[in-house]
């Protein structure tokens, strides 16, 4: 759905401004098997562009970017396989490819000054810097919520306004004039923080975690000071935000529907994957299991228990209700 939107992006950096070194970097760039794919996409696309126009392949400089506890490790093992298919899927006599791991947080500088072309990030940028201050109200729940107070919504839109916003100066001053960017959150289409699409599928974490403080598996005061430090925006909060730090022109921005369960119209899929409870608990225990860890000590066991739980309520609202995430696709350019 967004690879349209990142090919155009490309394409008009290229054609107005022809580097012979195009900098790119993918903020947020994680460690596993589709790491390098969105990179590998844009890179086929300036290729194309250089042998319908007749020019020379840029040289690629590649900025990795993500914290320092990423596995940059298995990112640098793969690159020489990496290396190898990009050369027999583009023109002979494209590159070089230069890959550089960028350690640190988003929310600072990272690059020099006008030393970038092209920032791609992707499923990155709702991850706030931390957890917003003044959520003590915020009982039962482990996100923003229906029952939430509205401070606690307040707090946590002041966080991500605060974050974006430094965000977009800083790469304000990495980009060159002209730069691009294109961002993909998770979001949602109403200004309301506590529709379904936006958070939902944390409320019934909360419910599996509330039913083992029931249970006395979890003290209570130990989910009622737990917050996901996460936040979805509307597309009206991403362009007011971009129009108020004032350093970027928007392009195109828009909004997609994904279903929970990334298998759902799959077919001659392997038993495994036929269960969407399962598929859709899977994927939030990637993201959420480290976060639990972290705050609640859990030991393995304690863990299986909250996704056996998560899995069976994902499963019974799926069965009943339409579940679906909302992407929020933003391409903007570095004004003059």
């Amino acid at each position: 759905m967004t690879k349209p939107i990142t090919e155009e992006a490309i394409s008009n950096l290229y054609s107005s401004t022809y580097p012979k070194s195009l900098a790119i970097a993918d903020l947020g760039c994680s460690s596993g098997p589709n790491t390098l794919s969105a990179l590998s996409e844009l890179i086929k696309v300036v290729d194309k562009l250089c042998g319908r126009l007749g020019r020379q392949s840029p040289e690629y400089q590649v900025f990795l970017n993500d914290l320092p506890g990423n596995d940059f490790n298995t990112i640098f093992r793969s690159l020489p396989g990496f290396q190898e298919r990009m050369k027999k899927q583009l023109e002979d006599g494209t590159g070089p490819f230069f890959f550089t791991g960028v350690p640190g947080s988003f929310y600072g500088r990272l690059f020099p000054s006008n030393s970038l072309h092209f920032v791609h990030s992707s499923y990155s940028l709702h991850w706030l810097s931390q957890v917003p201050d003044g959520l003590e109200g915020n009982k039962g729940n482990i996100y923003m919520a229906s029952g939430s107070p509205p401070r606690v919504l307040k707090a946590y839109y002041d966080q991500f306004q605060r974050d974006f916003t430094l965000f977009l100066t800083c790469r304000s001053e990495e980009l060159v004039t002209g730069g691009r960017m294109v961002l993909t959150f998770l979001g949602g289409r109403s200004q309301d923080p506590t529709g379904k699409e936006c958070c939902y599928i944390w409320e019934l974490l909360a419910m599996a975690l509330k039913e083992m403080v029931f249970e006395g598996i979890i003290e209570e005061e130990k989910l009622d000071s737990f917050n996901i430090p996460l936040y979805t925006p509307s597309p009206f909060e991403v362009q007011s935000d971009t129009e108020k730090e004032g350093s970027f022109s928007i392009d195109r921005l828009e909004v997609f529907e994904i279903n929970w369960d990334a298998y759902h119209n799959e077919i001659n899929l392997p038993d495994a994957f036929k269960d969407s409870g399962y598929n859709v608990a899977r994927c939030m225990r990637a993201v959420a299991e480290p976060l639990l860890i972290e705050h609640f000590g859990f030991g393995e066991a304690i863990i299986d228990d909250v996704f056996r739980r998560y899995k069976a309520i994902i499963a019974d609202r799926m069965g009943k209700e339409k579940t679906e995430f909302v992407n929020v696709v933003v391409a903007m350019t570095k004004k003059e």
